[in-house]
């Protein structure tokens, strides 16, 4: 029984590279537009028809896919990996494909402390950023309005958004909180698709967009509240100094930072997503890690914060550590 468990586990990768393959060749957009045959699809894909047959019929023994007189269709189950539908994960399921090559490193890293197939987002190409950024506000659209829910922001009148890809958590605190204004500070290829986003969203007035980098730029003044969203874990630690004392000169006095991310037990074996995130880490960045509470602590009041607080833990990156600029 426990050796069924274990394998199952680990067959896991085969029902993953499927479903991914099938991603990249855009097949549930395809086929949720109109249903095809195999042969029409390797057509038109210019794909094998024998191999791609089988892929479809994979893909309908997981219930992604329908099959009726030859004819296969997205299901509703698989419509959620369409491009056309409003709540689409596939932009998720491309950025999972695009570390398919550097989790294969993962031995190599263990080994040697480095991994050769590791490539940043940047380097992957505009299609990997840009499924990336898709990728973040997947994760985001609903968490970030629980975020919002859960953390008092009405006390703060301006948020300083750093590295907030698309704005999805700008929009969710501004939402909340309607007497709130923000800075949305990223990269500029990144601010262009967050300028589109918050115009459709009719949140551009609120928002001052600013292009630069967080590594090397210097950060926008005058904010009280600074978020910094799923970004300490690709840091090591002292990058992550390096950013929290950029942040503390930038805070007006008596501002906070909000840290949304994995915040581990001490033991580092819980949450047990984080323990596999930080893995993530380690096979696509040079430094970056999961932290305890106790290393974000000490490395926030090192860069001068203080009354250090976690004020909400959760196992889905969804903890939340509070300091103040003292």
């Amino acid at each position: 029984m426990i050796e069924g468990a274990v394998l199952n586990d680990v067959r896991g990768f085969t029902k993953s590279r499927v479903i991914l393959t099938a991603a990249e060749l855009d097949l549930f957009t395809r086929l949720d537009k109109k249903q095809a045959t195999a042969d029409d699809l390797a057509k038109e894909l210019k794909c094998d028809q024998r191999c791609l047959t089988r892929l479809l019929d994979a893909l309908v023994a997981l219930q992604l896919l329908s099959k009726q007189d030859g004819l296969y269709q997205t299901s509703e189950r698989g419509v959620l990996l369409s491009a056309e539908h409003p709540e689409t994960e596939l932009p998720m399921v491309l950025h999972l494909n695009g570390l398919w090559e550097t989790w294969a490193g993962l031995t190599e890293t263990v080994k040697t402390g480095a991994n050769s197939k590791r490539k940043s987002v940047s380097e992957r190409g505009d299609d990997s950023l840009e499924a990336f950024i898709g990728a973040m506000h997947v994760v985001g659209r609903s968490l970030s309005r629980e975020i919002a829910d859960s953390y008092d922001l009405f006390p703060f009148r301006k948020l300083l958004d750093i590295g907030g890809a698309t704005g999805t958590y700008t929009m969710a605190f501004l939402e909340k909180n309607p007497k709130m204004t923000a800075v949305l500070f990223d990269l500029p290829d990144v601010i262009t698709m967050a300028e589109k986003r918050l115009e459709e969203e009719g949140l551009l007035e609120r928002v001052e967009l600013v292009p630069g980098d967080f590594y090397k730029d210097v950060l926008p003044e005058g904010c009280d509240l600074a978020l910094l969203s799923a970004i300490i874990h690709q840091n090591s630690p002292q990058e992550n100094l390096d950013l929290y004392g950029k942040i503390h000169r930038a805070l007006v006095p008596g501002g906070k930072l909000l840290i949304r991310d994995h915040v581990m037990d001490p033991d580092r074996t819980s949450p047990p997503q984080g323990t596999l995130f930080a893995i993530n880490m380690l096979v696509n960045t040079k430094g970056g890690d999961t932290y305890t509470f106790d290393e974000i602590r000490n490395s926030l009041e090192t860069s001068g914060f203080g009354e250090v607080k976690l004020v909400r833990k959760g196992e889905r990156m969804d903890s939340l550590v509070e300091a103040k600029k003292v």
